[in-house]
């Protein structure tokens, strides 16, 4: 039943207009980086459908329509329909895994004649939709493992389809719900274990081949086992408030460490590794001691950590060299440095810091890019767009650009907050999570600071499918905060 709190606005009057007119900035802009990244010389009309710009003014015409639809339609609509939604996605990107039509060695995209369709990018508002609709039912808590496990099965069910379409980098893009579920009460021990578990990968790959000291042992894998026994340490002392037995396993996991590599460099060479991973041994008889003691559940969670820890530790490399795509490998070499291909996997990257250097600070304006107009980057409108920026704006025009998509970021934290309603305060942060990402990655991998995984820069990139997923995510949460007032019981 709804109620009316005061009279009741229409909907466009309940309308966030600043983050409407936020969202046509960015399309202004995205459409003249597009103009920037596909002009060629000799090009006389950058309006004509047969150019890549001209096709860009209708996917952009069909979004702002499809905007319209979304806000004409009963906020309710969304809540009722979250799983239908939900599930009809999930059987297109099952239907999708079998496409017989692969692109660049994807299978994610739907061919039907001229026109191409990419459901991946349709499922992430239907993922939000469904966590928002599932977070929002009576009596949820994120607490209880039955509903946790829950939640995980809506995020990470899409997530596998899509790596089965072999689309890892839009896969990705739905740990970003973690983000959201870390809003709803999710401990920030899980956040710690997934940014604990990219330094381990990042650290063991890049220094694995490094030995310390005229020694056989590897700084890669020291450093890990060392920040295996201080994290756990840490954890002791924070969640279970034991600063002493904190202390005294510190103490002694990093002095009979620092003992071994001493004996190991001035006496009798060995592999100081074996060491440490008896120092973790130790450390989980310890934990459970005390968990038997004490009786207290958070000794084991700490143990189940450590003993992750290593054991994600020790299979990153199996995954990079056996699991991996090969020219998902060489990227990641690339990123941590172990390979210099300026020819291959780190050209896309080389190019566009040269195209975004070039720009100085002013740039060198519109349609007057040289490494983009003679074609040196490769997806300059797509995945590689955001160079085209920094070459035609200069500094001035990606800072002003990063500065709308931080506008965009502070106001949907603000209509998030403001939710009355569960269901719309999950979907909010969700679009919020999944904006962040993109951006994130995308001008991360854009300037080599980031993995090249292949995601689209939000109403910048070209294409239809991406355009229209961001427009329905944004424009539905819209939709849902202008029914905010009314009271529904």
């Amino acid at each position: 039943m709804t109620q009316e709190t005061d009279k009741q606005p229409g909907v466009l009057r309940s309308l966030d207009w600043w983050t409407i007119g936020i969202y046509l900035a960015l399309l202004a802009f995205g459409w003249i980086s597009v103009c920037g990244a596909s002009y060629s010389y000799g090009d006389t009309d950058i309006f004509s459908l047969d150019t890549r710009s001209g096709m860009q003014i209708v996917w952009i015409g069909t979004s702002v329509c499809l905007g319209f639809v979304l806000l004409m339609l009963d906020d309710r609509f969304y809540d009722t329909f979250a799983y239908v939604i939900y599930g009809f996605l999930l059987l297109l990107l099952f239907a999708t895994i079998f496409n017989p039509h692969e692109i660049k060695g994807s299978r994610s995209w739907l061919v039907m004649g001229p026109l191409r369709v990419q459901p991946a990018e349709f499922a992430k508002f239907a993922t939000a939709l469904a966590l928002a609709k599932f977070m929002s039912t009576y009596g949820y808590n994120i607490h209880r493992w039955k509903h946790f496990a829950g939640t995980l099965a809506v995020i990470f069910t899409p997530m596998l389809f899509i790596i089965m379409q072999r689309e890892t980098g839009s896969a990705l893009v739905y740990l970003a719900f973690f983000l959201v579920l870390y809003r709803e009460g999710m401990p920030g021990c899980v956040l710690f274990t997934g940014v604990a578990a990219v330094v381990y990968f990042v650290v063991g790959i890049r220094f694995e081949q490094v030995f310390m000291l005229d020694t056989p042992t590897s700084v890669g894998k020291f450093v890990v086992l060392l920040l295996v026994q201080v994290f756990t340490s840490g954890m002791v002392s924070v969640y279970c408030r034991e600063r002493r037995l904190a202390l005294l396993m510190l103490a002694y996991g990093v002095g009979i460490t620092a003992a071994a590599l001493l004996f190991s460099v001035f006496v009798i060479p060995f592999d100081v590794v074996w060491v440490q991973l008896a120092v973790i041994a130790a450390t989980l008889v310890v934990l459970a001691i005390a968990a038997i003691g004490s009786r207290l559940r958070n000794y084991w969670l700490i143990m189940v950590f450590a003993i992750g820890s290593v054991a994600f530790f020790y299979s990153a490399d199996y995954v990079l060299n056996n699991v991996l795509e090969p020219h998902q490998r060489v990227r990641i070499n690339v990123l941590l440095g172990l390979d210099e291909d300026l020819s291959g996997a780190g050209y896309n990257v080389h190019q566009s810091e040269i195209a975004i250097g070039s720009g100085g600070l002013e740039g060198k304006g519109f349609l007057n890019g040289t490494q983009t107009k003679l074609k040196f980057v490769p997806e300059q409108d797509t995945d590689f767009i955001f160079c085209t920026v920094g070459e035609e704006e200069g500094f001035l025009g990606s800072a002003g650009v990063l500065i709308l998509f931080l506008a965009l970021v502070l106001r949907l934290i603000h209509l998030a907050e403001r939710q009355q309603f569960r269901f719309g305060r999950v979907y909010g942060y969700s679009v919020l999570s999944i904006f962040l990402f993109h951006v994130f990655i995308n001008v991360g991998m854009v300037l080599g600071l980031t993995p090249v995984i292949g995601i689209p820069l939000p109403f910048f990139s070209y294409g239809g499918s991406s355009l229209w997923g961001f427009t329905i995510l944004l424009f539905i949460f819209l939709r849902i905060d202008a029914g905010r007032n009314l009271v529904r019981t």
